[in-house]
């Protein structure tokens, strides 16, 4: 999948995924991976980081994702930008 850029997520969001990460909670994602198809797994939240501007999640299987390609989180979406 082509990079077009990062569209930061909304506050609100990435206040929602912290909880998440901390309380170890086992979640539903679905994502779009690097190559643009649509993926779904449950796994808990370890961690938030970003690098290079791109904010991104860590999985407790070491997976990373694009806080950008979310599509749903325990049946809640993300909307872009804070």
């Amino acid at each position: 999948m082509e990079d077009s850029g990062y569209t930061k997520v909304s506050c609100t969001f990435y206040d929602e995924l912290e909880v998440l990460a901390v309380s170890g909670k086992i979640s539903d994602i679905s994502f779009l991976d690097d190559r643009g198809a649509h993926s779904r797994i449950r796994a808990r939240i370890r961690t938030l980081f970003s690098t290079e501007g791109v904010e991104y999640l860590k999985t407790d299987s070491g997976l990373q994702i694009r806080l950008d390609r979310i599509a749903e989180i325990d049946g809640k979406s993300p909307w872009p930008t804070c």
